[in-house]
């Protein structure tokens, strides 16, 4: 049974800072590539950031987040990271992860971690 558990979430000042972890299980974790999903208010899920299987060697994120955020991995860990810097307003979101590069791999999502960026 595939499993997403998000954590890290929470309220923050602009121009903060979050570390958001995914716990993966179901899958041989390693073998897929990884993706950070935030969906806000009214608005439909959007992808912000993937990395590739194995060794994390390519890495996309949307323009939104260019240069602010970081994802990372531990594959020993079946988790993801997203180091999230220079927070704004417009970041406020619910946070997900999947498998996947380009499009999630499953359909089964975890619960998310929200993320408040509010002064």
């Amino acid at each position: 049974q595939v499993q997403f558990v998000e954590s890290g979430g929470g309220l923050v000042q602009p121009g903060g800072s979050l570390t958001l972890s995914c716990a993966a299980s179901g899958f041989t974790f390693s073998r897929y590539a990884m993706t950070w999903y935030r969906q806000a208010p009214g608005k439909e899920r959007e992808l912000v950031a993937a990395i590739s299987s194995s060794t994390g060697g390519r890495i996309t994120y949307s323009d939104s987040v260019k240069g602010r955020f970081t994802i990372s991995r531990d594959n020993a860990k079946n988790t993801v990271y997203l180091q999230m810097n220079s927070l704004k307003f417009e970041d406020t979101a619910v946070y997900y992860c999947n498998a996947g590069y380009s499009g999630p791999v499953y359909s089964s999502w975890g619960q998310g971690t929200q993320v408040t960026v509010s002064s």
